[in-house]
């Protein structure tokens, strides 16, 4: 996977993205939204994609969007005009790996389904925490992966083909807990299923005030 391939990936997917994965998503959008505006304030959604949750935030928080795909990008302004959704703040090219926000910008960092469609992963993840002020959220919707048995087996034969549709169907959960092992400033709070089946999860990190800070 990489960065290119993943943005022509998803303007191919720009044209029919809402209605193949917009029912699928729909809990986990509802869900990470819910957790984000318990902080509110200035939110990042990475990977904004059409803008289908921006008309879902609160008029209270500001929202800016970042995404690789031009065409998504073009569906999330044209739905920001159509709603009139004057809390979003910005839309703009971006690079999760990359972002171009300085340190502590952000209330609250979220990745809807985004997380397992980076070429580099780790990286978008130290992204997050960088562009969270302290105190603030990471809220991550994610597929996680099976490490073993035979959910695992297809999984890691599906790789080839999912990496060029721009997205990992491998992803066992030890990637996350390897990742937050590296990070003294972060603390996993919240972690659970999503239904029907449980194949993505809700996943919160609180970024700490201080190394060493336990969360509220």
């Amino acid at each position: 996977m990489t960065t290119g391939g993943v943005a022509r990936a998803y303007d191919r997917w720009a044209p029919v993205y809402d209605l193949v994965f917009g029912p699928v998503f729909r809990r986990g959008r509802a869900d990470a939204i819910r957790a984000a505006e318990r902080i509110g304030g200035r939110i990042l959604e990475v990977g904004v994609g059409t803008g289908i949750s921006l008309p879902q935030y609160s008029g209270a928080n500001r929202i800016v969007g970042v995404d690789l795909s031009d065409a998504m990008l073009d569906k999330a302004r044209a739905r920001v005009r159509l709603h009139g959704l004057d809390h979003v703040e910005a839309i703009a090219v971006g690079d999760a790996a990359a972002l171009d926000f300085p340190a502590d910008s952000f209330d609250v960092v979220v990745a809807q389904y985004v997380v397992t469609a980076c070429p580099d992963p780790e990286r978008a993840l130290d992204e997050f925490v960088r562009v969270c002020r302290p105190g603030g959220e990471i809220v991550i919707t994610t597929r996680v992966g099976a490490a073993t048995g035979l959910r695992g087996s297809i999984e890691r034969t599906l790789m080839p083909v999912t990496s060029r549709l721009g997205f990992r169907t491998e992803f066992p959960w030890s990637r996350y807990a390897d990742w937050a092992m590296t990070r003294t400033d972060i603390e996993l709070v919240e972690r659970r299923p999503l239904p029907p089946l449980g194949h993505f999860s809700l996943v919160r990190f609180a970024k700490l005030r201080q190394s060493g800070e336990q969360p509220r």
